[in-house]
């Protein structure tokens, strides 16, 4: 949530930027900029070169192979351990004991030597191994939801730089458009002071606008490189590569549920699910540390040779052993009672971490289903706007020529058609990211 709320603040400032500027654009015959090559990408497919490849998602995918892993250790616990073993051992000093009438005898050989197979088998431990199976299977569930959860907000942190720099580009049209206006105008200027009708002050403050224009088109083509990067970025191309990005200003709103969207976006955000799961490990956590004091059966065998035997000590002869064991705790000092008191910590830990997620969804589904609404009534406004200084610059046109304005009138009544342009342009801009803001809150997909 922090990290697209600082996108978010970057790209509320670049607009900020644009609109208080009176254009924004791009030198008209400059070799400044660099060449953009290749065809024009879509969302759809910046963010599906994002999604398959960036090493965020790869990691998550990675943590499910090791959640696989855990399930199988986990299950292990139902299968039977075997293990080999052999020795050689050398004792002495070597005792003997002597029987009158019948000789000495050794009790025991020196050299000894024992090779055997064991086998050991939990026949049942209360549920033990079936919690472990049951909690590692949780893990992978949560792993799995988190590489949902970055998919998001990599396709989140996308739309807001993909759309950011459809304003640029956007933008710089409008700032090349209004530069030829002025160059056009300072042309016609400047034959007029050929011929005596116009001053020197006319062409020196036209100059002075066109020169603004094209330092704000500097700026501007500066701060689209760097969206382009952090694009470049998140794809994993090289920093510097320079691309197009589609003009699609056209979107629908996303099918709203009839029910209430609060209560659609609790089921349906990664962040819920999430918090759910946790609350569900936590709690088969909990069970876990309260299944350490239930008991154990296993079952144990094994089999091999060694030597020792009387009457030939030194002779190896096959021997086994075999047999149930039963194991119960009685106590540990004090361990499982503390494990348990944390366990239920994390419980409840949980639980509160869910109640504050959803006042934030609550507060979010809210906030931007009003600023939707309110992005819809500025498009109306603003189209009306541009209307009427595009009317006004016609008439400002007119009267110039026909000499009842001065030279500045005319200039502001261009900047001001410019200047609706890029504001009418914002507002579009704003409605495409409330949909898709609208859209993430209640936790449909964006890839």
């Amino acid at each position: 949530m922090k990290q697209r709320f600082n996108l978010l603040k970057r790209i509320v400032i670049v607009i900020n930027i644009a609109y208080n500027f009176p254009v924004y654009g791009q030198i008209n015959t400059s070799n400044t900029y660099k060449q953009v090559f290749g065809d024009s990408l879509s969302l759809d497919k910046i963010i599906n070169v994002v999604v398959q490849n960036h090493p965020s998602v790869k990691e998550m995918i990675e943590a499910i192979t090791s959640a696989d892993a855990g399930i199988g250790l986990a299950k292990s616990g139902y299968y039977p351990n075997f293990d080999a073993e052999a020795s050689y051992t050398r004792l002495g000093p070597a005792d003997k004991m002597t029987i009158p009438n019948l000789g000495s005898f050794e009790l025991y050989p020196v050299d000894n030597y024992s090779a055997s197979l064991n086998y050991e088998q939990n026949i049942y431990d209360f549920g033990k191994t079936a919690k472990n199976v049951e909690y590692a299977n949780e893990i992978k569930n949560l792993s799995q939801l988190s590489v949902e959860q970055v998919k998001q907000k990599l396709a989140s942190a996308v739309t807001y730089l993909y759309y950011t720099v459809v304003y640029l580009q956007e933008a710089i049209l409008i700032n090349k458009e209004q530069l030829n206006t002025f160059n056009e105008h300072l042309d016609f200027i400047q034959k007029k002071e050929a011929t005596g009708s116009a001053t020197q002050y006319e062409i020196i403050s036209t100059k002075v606008k066109i020169s603004n224009v094209e330092s704000q088109g500097i700026d501007l083509e500066t701060t689209l490189d760097n969206q382009l990067t952090e694009i470049n970025s998140l794809m994993g191309q090289a920093a510097d590569a320079r691309f197009n990005v589609k003009k699609d200003l056209e979107i629908k709103l996303p099918n709203l549920p009839t029910d209430s969207l609060i209560q659609f976006a609790y089921t349906h955000r990664d962040e819920t699910k999430i918090l759910d799961e946790k609350t569900t490990i936590a709690g088969l956590k909990y069970k876990i540390v309260k299944a350490q004091d239930n008991p154990v059966f296993n079952l144990f065998a094994s089999g091999g040779g060694k030597n020792g035997y009387f009457p030939d000590l030194n002779k190896v002869k096959a021997n086994y052993a075999a047999g149930v064991g039963f194991k119960f705790p009685i106590f540990d000092g004090t361990r499982s009672k503390y494990s348990l008191l944390q366990a239920k910590s994390v419980v409840q830990t949980t639980t509160l971490e869910t109640e504050i997620a959803k006042r934030n969804i609550s507060s979010e589904v809210t906030e931007n289903e009003e600023n939707l609404k309110s992005s819809l009534k500025k498009i109306e406004h603003n189209e009306l706007q541009l209307v009427q200084a595009q009317q006004a610059f016609a008439l400002a046109q007119t009267s110039f020529k026909a000499g009842n304005i001065i030279n500045l009138d005319m200039l502001d009544a261009a900047t001001t058609v410019s200047k609706s342009k890029l504001i009418l342009l914002k507002s579009k801009i704003d409605y495409i990211l409330n949909v898709y803001k609208l859209k993430a809150a209640l936790g449909q997909r964006l890839y």
